[in-house]
Formats: C-alpha cells, sequence, structure tokens
C-alpha cells in the first residue's frame, strides 16, 4: 500500500476520486433537502395574499429556508452577484430538468463558477503533488480546457437530465390518460382524477405521478384550475402536456365534457406512441448498417480477394518472372 501511495498516478487517481465522491454526496444531500422544500414553498406563494409590510418575510418563510439559499444569500451579501442575464430561459430551463426550487438558477450559476475554478485548481495542484513540472504553455493549455469543462458541464448535466425527463413524461402520458379516463367516466371530479391516477402510478411512473400530485396539491390550496394547469405545463416542459392542459382549459371554459374531451385525445396521444414506435424500428436498418459497413464489409472483403491474391502470388508473379527472365 506504501508503494502503491509513492506512485504520483495514483496519488492524482485519488484525489479525483475523493473530489468526485464529496461532491457527490454534497449534490445528494442538497437534493434531499431542496425535495422537501418544494411543496411547501409552492403553497406559501399560492396562499399568499399580501405582503409583508416593512420589507420583512414571514416566520413561515424564514422557516422553509435551506441551507443551500442561506449560502447563495451570504455570497450575494458578500458583493458577487449570482444571477444569470438570461434568468428566465435557465429558470425553464432548470425547472423542465426537475429542479424547481427557486433558488436553483443562483445555485446553478454557483456551481459553474465553482467547477470553473475549481477543476485548474485541481489540476495544478495534481502537478504539485506529482513534482511534475510541465512548461508555462502546457499548463495554460491544460487549465483552459479544464476552465471550460467547468464552464460547461452543468449545462450538459441539466440538459441531458431534462431530456431523459421528457422521455419519461412522454411515454407515460398515454397510460395515464386512459387511467384518468376511466376515473372521469366512473364519476370522479378532475381533481380527483389525478389525485387517483397520480397514487396509482407512484411505483410505475413516479415522475409523472409527482407532477400530479403537486397539482393536486395547488389546487387544494385554493389555486385556480387554469393556472395550476398552466404551472403543470411549464414544469413538465413537454408539449403534449403542455396542449393537455390547454385542452383542459379550454373544455373549462366553454363547458364541454372532459370525458369526450380526455377520450379524443388519450386516442390521439396512443397514435403519436404507435408513430414514434415506428420511427424507432424504422430507423434500425439505417443504424445498423453503420456497424456492418465498417466491420463484416472489410472482412467480407479480404475472405473474397484472399484467395484471388494468393493465387496471383503463387502463379502470376512466378510466370512473370520467368516471361520476364
Amino acid at each position: 500500500m506504501t508503494q502503491l501511495l509513492a506512485q504520483p498516478l495514483f496519488r492524482g487517481f485519488l484525489l479525483a476520486a475523493l473530489f468526485l465522491f464529496v461532491t457527490g454526496i454534497a449534490f445528494v444531500v442538497s437534493r434531499a433537502f431542496d425535495r422537501r422544500l418544494v411543496v411547501r414553498q409552492r403553497l406559501e406563494e399560492t396562499t399568499r395574499t399580501r405582503a409583508v409590510t416593512g420589507g420583512q418575510s414571514t416566520l413561515r418563510a424564514q422557516a422553509t429556508r435551506s441551507a443551500w439559499t442561506k449560502l447563495v444569500d451570504t455570497i450575494e451579501t458578500s458583493g458577487l452577484s449570482l444571477a444569470d442575464s438570461k434568468g428566465d430561459v435557465l429558470r425553464k430551463k432548470l425547472i423542465a430538468a426537475g429542479f424547481t426550487a427557486p433558488v436553483a438558477p443562483r445555485l446553478f450559476t454557483l456551481i459553474r463558477l465553482v467547477l470553473t475554478l475549481a477543476l485548474p485548481s485541481l489540476f495544478i495542484a495534481l502537478l504539485y503533488v506529482t513534482g511534475g513540472a510541465p512548461s508555462l504553455l502546457k499548463v495554460y493549455f491544460f487549465g483552459a480546457i479544464l476552465a471550460l469543462l467547468g464552464l460547461y458541464l452543468p449545462n450538459l448535466f441539466v440538459t441531458a437530465r431534462a431530456d431523459r425527463r421528457r422521455e419519461q413524461l412522454v411515454n407515460s402520458f398515454p397510460n395515464a390518460l386512459d387511467l384518468m379516463l376511466v376515473c372521469v367516466e366512473a364519476g370522479l371530479g378532475l381533481e380527483a382524477a389525478f389525485d387517483r391516477v397520480g397514487r396509482e402510478m407512484s411505483l410505475s411512473h413516479p415522475l409523472l405521478s409527482e407532477l400530479l400530485g403537486s397539482v393536486v396539491l395547488e389546487l387544494r390550496a385554493g389555486r385556480a384550475r387554469e393556472d395550476a394547469l398552466r404551472g403543470m405545463a411549464d414544469r413538465a416542459g413537454v408539449e403534449e402536456i403542455r396542449s393537455f392542459a390547454t385542452l383542459l382549459i379550454q373544455s373549462d371554459k366553454l363547458g364541454s365534457s372532459i370525458g369526450q374531451t380526455l377520450r379524443v385525445y388519450a386516442a390521439e396521444m396512443r397514435e403519436k406512441r404507435r408513430l414514434r414506435a415506428e420511427e424507432k424500428a424504422h430507423r434500425l436498418p439505417v443504424l445498423i448498417s453503420i456497424p456492418l459497413v465498417t466491420c463484416m464489409l472489410p472482412v467480407m472483403i479480404g475472405v473474397l480477394m484472399l484467395p484471388a491474391g494468393i493465387r496471383v502470388v503463387r502463379v502470376l508473379l512466378p510466370a512473370m518472372q520467368g516471361h520476364v527472365g
């Protein structure tokens, strides 16, 4: 073990693994704290009818402030602004990825700033620990690359998470529509149908269950149905759910049958899911042709041309040499 610790490569790998481990624990802990506060903060926003005079927050608001919120506020109080120039776009992007806390945009900016400074600093520290003496140009080059990685890696993570979340919601939404149609035709109201479907899909499709559950909590807290449905569409970031919310709002305003609306839209969603499956099936031959051409075609050409090549070497070349001689 002492010999391994004496090796520079092993020490650098150990430091990098320790950094990733601490960062992962901090992220998991922050998510565990923030998830419990999302519903309480949303209920607070929907039930608040007047602002508190004097610019002071309520005791409930002070109790629901997380440690990350206090950290971000402390940093901004010290003079470093964490507000993004495109705050609305960033807010929608984070909500689509599942980060609905009000502090999420500022925390995202803080993480980007920390990674931009931490990755080059870690690289220089590893060079110092291993005793290497690279040139200044090499340090500048790798430091700039690591700084760019720290700047864009959070964006890539949020984008990938949002895409996975949208895919899960799109795949589970037709099943939820079918269950909702059954509930409405059985005599349940829209709020009760959302509640029932959300509880039934808590294990099979937890993301959609959480989305429907948040709508139910907002409706029970007194928020208008139109606002709750539009909020659901904004949090989902999926065109199908946004169209579904608009359809329910129009049906509610016009007084049309919600059951008939759900039946037509459920049939449309099933048709779209079937078309997506057919599209993926039609893409398979094109995707399979790439490994076939790159891997199997050279082997087949070699197998076909090898006997002719051997015959040329054994027969044709000696005959040509004898003719020339």
